[in-house]
């Protein structure tokens, strides 16, 4: 890689000192008790032990009847072990039923072991108490095979607790099932569920309201006019912020007025833990995001209000962050470029939303990869620049997709990852390594 020694020019903030600025000002949530299913994808904030054992009784692990060992030791298919089957085990049995000598009972997988059964014996050693040749399946709990007699004809032997599931094989009473700070997905809610935990504490999924901005945007299945281009970006950072964890609202197109945005973006503070603009922050005439914020600050919070700055990287160079409102509502006002706005939500919005779920894994994971390109790339001196990319994990190489255009949203889609040029590199030449950021 070739290098400069030119700085940022005065005034530009870097991309780590506006995402260290956004970290040090938004806390996670406070904790909530959320039943099991809203707790999906929510941090858990207390350590969770078990109540009961699992599984809280001796079980079977097969279709089959369970027996005395001493009952079929030596049992073979040319002199079978003969027993009488006394009744039917299912799943939820109230243990009732008891095993003699002499004795087995059916039992189905899940069900309780029987006082006196010592094993359970599989169907398939068995005749299934037809009289019969070896069985392959087991009638349902209750219902007698066709030519039943009362007794079955056991073929093998087997060895104490053989195809028993053990009383608190899986967690003993008291362990602890899971950690303040694990992640609830779907294994752990299942697990919650196991020991009956109906509720859990946790840090609720931030609510992320995504407003885009701009007269000339329609709605996607609406007729353009000339001049007009479809809102792109609300779709994208909505869902983006979904990916992210959030609970994701989506207000598009709000004229480039500012008494209508400031009224959206008041109207919006009551369902918000995030705000989100996206466009009119830049220098035309029209950037009307500026204008609107400037009076829904919180100016009794020292510090409070949206401060709009430039950064110095490509694409995204202007960015605004702050909060509003009464309760000072983080707001991050991004570009609205297709291109920029995503590469900004990445870099600095998703991070916000993980540190609102009091999640530790913040930032997309990161890897070094090789340059794959038939030419150099070129950057400009004193910005960190983002380039859209294939990463092949296989070989380590990241391939360049599309050009440096902050419009071009067509090959972001094709995009799994972000190449990072740093701010003192002006050119990456093939077979050069650099860092990319993984986003598919």
């Amino acid at each position: 890689m070739s290098s400069t020694a030119a700085s940022p020019s005065a005034g530009l903030w870097s991309v780590d000192e506006h995402l260290d600025d956004i970290l040090a000002t938004v806390k996670p949530l406070d904790p909530i008790e959320l039943q099991l299913p809203e707790a999906q994808g929510c941090v858990l904030v207390e350590d969770v032990t078990v109540p009961v054992a699992l599984p809280p009784f001796d079980n079977s692990s097969m279709d089959g009847y369970a027996v005395r060992v001493a009952d079929v030791a030596g049992a073979t298919e040319e002199y079978p072990a003969v027993l009488t089957v006394v009744g039917d085990v299912a799943a939820g049995s109230d243990g009732q039923l008891a095993v003699g000598p002499g004795q087995a009972a059916r039992i189905m997988t899940g069900a309780p072991l029987p006082p006196g059964a010592e094993a359970v014996v599989p169907v398939e050693w068995t005749d299934g108490g037809t009289g019969g040749g070896v069985a392959t399946t087991m009638r349902p709990a209750g219902a007698a095979p066709e030519g039943a007699s009362g007794e079955v004809r056991v073929h093998r032997p087997v060895e104490a607790r053989a195809h028993v599931r053990a009383r608190g094989s899986d967690v003993q009473a008291g362990d602890l099932a899971l950690t303040a700070g694990t992640v609830l997905g779907p294994p752990q809610i299942g697990l919650l569920a196991a020991i009956g935990r109906g509720t859990v504490r946790v840090r609720p999924r931030p609510r992320v309201v995504v407003i885009s901005t701009g007269s000339e945007l329609v709605q996607p299945g609406d007729e353009l006019a000339q001049g007009q281009i479809y809102d792109s970006n609300s779709f994208a950072l909505a869902a983006a912020a979904r990916d992210a964890g959030a609970i994701a609202y989506r207000v598009g197109a709000v004229t480039d007025d500012a008494e209508t945005l400031r009224a959206a973006i008041e109207d919006q503070l009551l369902r918000a833990d995030l705000l989100v603009t996206t466009g009119g922050v830049s220098v035309g005439a029209y950037d009307v995001v500026k204008e609107a914020l400037s009076s829904v600050g919180d100016e009794d919070e020292p510090g409070g209000g949206v401060d709009f700055r430039k950064l110095a990287m490509q694409p995204g160079k202007p960015q605004g962050f702050g909060s509003i409102g009464r309760d000072h509502t983080p707001l991050l006002a991004l570009p609205g470029n297709p291109v920029s706005s995503y590469v900004s939500f990445e870099l600095f919005v998703r991070p916000a939303i993980r540190a609102l779920m009091g999640r530790e894994d913040l930032h997309r994971p990161r890897a070094r990869a090789v340059l794959k390109a038939e030419s150099a790339l070129s950057s400009p001196a004193g910005k960190r620049q983002f380039l859209r990319g294939t990463y092949d994990a296989r070989s380590g190489t990241v391939t360049p997709v599309g050009g440096t255009g902050s419009h071009l949203i067509a090959a972001l889609a094709h995009a799994d990852a972000l190449l990072v040029v740093p701010e003192d590199t002006t050119s990456v030449k093939p077979g050069d390594e650099l860092d990319v950021v993984l986003i598919g």
